[in-house]
């Protein structure tokens, strides 16, 4: 992990106004993981126990809390087209992989390597004329995650001084996985989309093995890292989050767009302090007469509606908005406790109870996002998301101002320049840059035609 030396006394004094920190260190447990992994956010390490919460019932007013509970440890990204119920408790666990790849493939016999060599030859994978930024367009610097189909890598562009992030998947993983359309749909919409708290698709390529997408390098940590080392936010602060946030969603929304799998690994702060949505990997695009029948996202951030296997709408983001508030608020989701089977069922039938230090104003935003049916949920009514940015919680917003960055959280993360990597896992940056070794991807017509991607300049900078 990241020394704690980043977060000591001397450098949080400015903040302590604003964040509540553990009393002490807790003891440690290994996290439990599934076997369908979808992000390149899981570089924390194994997460602390945590205290019970003290809780409140919603009509009681006395002041039970006593500390601050330390972040919970969860699940991860699923996707998969059943609607069975206990589907995800089926699954085994994952083990990431350490300092050097394993390469854990299956043989190949002979015969077959032949016949994909022959089927490769008859690829074209990007013809000169389409392509206009390639791998040799990229030195690379440091590891800074890795996930189930390939690896996250800060890289600088040749020739200047730019630094991104290169997200790079292996097609033979995603063939093997059936998921070749979530990753033509992650590129598709991030060329779509343009907010200020959103990370921006800046070039997307491929090679005859893997498939590139380079974003921008956002080096403040995730919020998990964050919440991870804090323990929990302030309203004050938390608030300003959670309002970039819900202008990220409103704007998906507004594009016809699902993120599906809102969580605070997937939310990054950049080194202004601001809250930045990531990884699109389970996004996806709807009309508002369609509802998606896919059981997908992280088990503790997911609607009832989809464990139900019902359909599912944007209003699932609603629901997953109100988990990350709550857990930024108090340090845990909360439906957590035993098994996957158990969580669900907390999920689809047990009330959200509400810790007592909260102010009212919270209890009762968090109480709208975490509706059970998705029709009476905030966000989901007749005026939109404006039922959530108008909410009494939400007052000292300016919309404006904050949409304009314009609103600065009192919490900068502790950033030494644009190539500083000190808020990634060491787990990660201090892995040698070693490549993996890839089978040929087993398809006769490429399925990533037209791949390819260079985000244009602003309409200022064009010149006619």
């Amino acid at each position: 992990m990241v020394s704690s030396t980043l977060f000591g006394a001397n450098l949080l004094k400015p903040f302590q106004n604003h964040l509540l920190l553990p009393v002490e260190s807790p003891d440690l447990f290994p996290s439990e993981h599934v076997d369908l992994d979808l992000d390149f956010s899981d570089v924390f390490g194994p997460a602390p126990t945590h205290s019970p919460l003290p809780l409140i019932s919603e009509d009681s007013a006395e002041l039970v809390y006593d500390e601050p509970a330390v972040i919970y440890s969860r699940s991860h990204s699923f996707v998969g087209p059943t609607t069975c119920v206990n589907q995800i408790s089926k699954l085994t666990s994952l083990e990431l992989v350490g300092e050097v790849d394993e390469v854990t493939q299956e043989k190949v016999p002979e015969s077959c390597l032949e016949k994909i060599v022959l089927e490769m030859s008859m690829i074209q994978v990007e013809s000169k004329e389409e392509k206009t930024v390639g791998l040799e367009d990229f030195e690379f610097l440091k590891l800074v995650g890795q996930g189930a189909f390939g690896k996250v890598y800060q890289v600088r562009k040749i020739g200047s001084s730019e630094i991104f992030a290169m997200k790079v998947m292996r097609k033979d993983k995603i063939m093997e996985k059936n998921h070749a359309e979530y990753m033509k749909a992650e590129r598709d919409i991030l060329t779509k989309i343009d907010h200020p708290f959103i990370v921006q698709l800046r070039y997307s390529f491929q090679t005859k093995y893997r498939l590139y997408l380079v974003l921008d390098f956002v080096n403040g940590g995730h919020l998990f890292f964050q919440l991870y080392h804090q323990g929990l936010f302030r309203e004050d602060l938390g608030r300003i989050y959670a309002a970039e946030i819900v202008s990220a969603v409103c704007h998906l929304h507004a594009h016809g767009i699902m993120h599906r799998d809102l969580k605070p690994e997937n939310v990054l702060l950049d080194a202004e302090g601001h809250a930045m949505l990531t990884d699109f990997g389970l996004a996806k695009e709807f009309d508002e007469e369609t509802r998606s029948n896919s059981m997908c996202g992280t088990l503790e951030y997911m609607a009832p509606e989809i464990i139900l296997g019902k359909g599912h709408d944007k209003a699932a983001d609603w629901w997953s908005v109100g988990i990350l508030l709550y857990e930024m608020l108090t340090g845990k989701p909360p439906f957590v406790g035993g098994n996957r089977q158990k969580i669900q069922q907390k999920i689809m039938k047990d009330k959200v109870k509400l810790p007592a230090f909260l102010t009212s104003d919270a209890h009762s935003l968090i109480k709208g996002l975490l509706q059970k049916e998705a029709n009476k949920r905030l966000g989901n009514g007749p005026n939109g998301s404006d039922e959530i940015k108008g909410h009494k919680w939400f007052k000292p917003i300016n919309w404006k101002k904050l949409e304009a960055r314009e609103i600065q959280p009192n919490f900068l993360p502790q950033v030494a320049g644009q190539q500083c990597v000190a808020n990634f896992d060491e787990r990660w940056t201090k892995t040698p840059l070693l490549d993996s070794p890839a089978v040929s991807p087993k398809f006769v017509e490429n399925p990533f035609k037209g791949f390819s991607y260079v985000k244009p300049a602003a309409s200022f900078l064009q010149v006619n």
